[in-house]
């Protein structure tokens, strides 16, 4: 089956822009990734019948475009407060319950900001894009296992963090 830019790469836009986010913790810088992301992957178009899973491909082009732009620009200090993401509210009973819960998403991201890179990066392609954990492994260039002590560790220290400080 042919690969197609429109069909098959194009659509991947949103999962490589939340990537480079979480790692790059600038929304301009990582729109900027993402652009870079699509030319590269467009300009090995001639290679694409070789690749195996194309998805993954372009994660781990955009991973290390994202980790190139941080190191070079030393960004680790940011923030992704500015980080836009619809909430859905509509099971909260009142605007008190609202605003407790939007302080601990808050909250979490804080902790999840202040991960070592590959434990964020480990949980954002786990957790928020379902990614396998053979996937994982492929997109950052670590082993299988390795993914797995990062998730447990990452989500180990969020654990703790919140319950300090949420009490």
């Amino acid at each position: 089956m042919a690969i197609s830019f429109q069909h098959d790469i194009l659509p991947l836009k949103d999962k490589l822009f939340r990537l480079a986010l979480r790692i790059t913790l600038n929304p301009a810088e990582a729109e900027d990734v993402v652009q870079e992301t699509m030319v590269k992957v467009w300009n090995r178009r001639n290679t694409w019948d070789t690749i195996e899973n194309i998805e993954t491909f372009c994660l781990t082009v955009c991973r290390n475009l994202a980790l190139d732009k941080t190191r070079h620009l030393g960004n680790q200090t940011l923030s992704l407060d500015t980080e836009t993401e619809p909430t859905d509210n509509s099971h909260h009973s009142n605007p008190e319950e609202q605003v407790i819960q939007q302080d601990r998403i808050r909250l979490v991201r804080q902790l999840i900001n202040q991960l070592p890179e590959k434990q964020r990066s480990c949980m954002q392609l786990r957790d928020i894009e379902g990614k396998s954990y053979k996937d994982i492994a492929t997109i950052l260039e670590i082993t299988e296992e390795q993914v797995k002590i990062n998730i447990f560790r990452a989500r180990q220290t969020i654990r703790e963090q919140f319950k300090n400080a949420d009490t």
